[in-house]
């Protein structure tokens, strides 16, 4: 029975406070926990959104100049979080593809815990863990690391971008679903080669089957857990091994 996965909670409301998003790529805020973001600004929650990488893989084949395509999907992120009521808006710019070494490792945890000492957020959301996309997979351990530094004490959630994730918790969006679905058509730089509405809804509604009788989509999460024995070495943590 220990593998048998967990029935998640459906909560009535989200813990109120400020809250941190981190977002590896333009887009992914959207895909993972906009419906979660758009909830939270209406109940009046500050959101600030950090889109960590600097986008270019998007652009596999070079068709566009670097610098312009770069500022096109920051244009394209404001965009869109404009539809689910978001206009606080960082880009950090980190380069794509690569795992990084200890000191960008640290340096970027650290980056993450001055910044949750300075917004003293209540909720975060980041990729889970368990994301196969390498810069998603890395960014979850940086910011694991980063809210182990700052000791925070809040709601630390792990969203699904491209891997299923097992949800201990799902969220009803289906009032907020529409507004969703106009962030991401926001993203034109994305869709021009991808169905990504479409694959991105369609997870949506499948986790509606653990909502409500009339409900059309649900948001899935698990939490963001602690850092690795490696990841807590790296960053000076106590009880972190080699």
């Amino acid at each position: 029975m220990s593998e048998r996965a967990p029935l998640p909670e459906v909560p009535a409301r989200l813990a109120a406070g400020p809250v941190l998003v981190f977002a590896p790529h333009a887009d992914d805020d959207v895909i993972g926990c906009g419906g979660c973001a758009a909830l939270h600004v209406e109940q009046g929650d500050p959101v600030r959104v950090v889109v960590v990488y600097d986008g270019l893989a998007g652009d596999p084949d070079r068709r566009h100049e670097p610098e312009a395509y770069r500022a096109r999907r920051q244009r394209e992120a404001v965009a869109g979080g404009a539809h689910l009521g978001l206009a606080d808006y960082a880009f950090w710019d980190y380069p794509e593809g690569h795992e990084p070494d200890r000191e960008t490792f640290s340096a970027a945890a650290v980056r993450v815990a001055a910044l949750v000492r300075e917004t003293r957020p209540r909720s975060v959301y980041a990729p889970w863990v368990g994301e196969h996309h390498l810069d998603h997979h890395v960014l979850a351990r940086v910011v694991r690391a980063g809210l182990a530094l700052a000791g925070f004490d809040g709601e630390a959630w792990g969203y699904e971008v491209w891997t299923p994730l097992v949800a201990t918790r799902v969220v009803d969006v289906s009032r907020v679903l529409a507004r969703k679905q106009a962030a991401l058509a926001e993203h034109r730089s994305q869709l021009e080669a991808t169905e990504h509405p479409l694959r991105i809804l369609g997870i949506n509604a499948h986790r509606s089957i653990y909502l409500p009788a009339g409900a059309t989509a649900g948001e899935a999460l698990r939490p963001l857990g602690a850092p690795g024995a490696r990841d807590a070495a790296w960053v000076g943590l106590a009880g972190g091994g080699a």
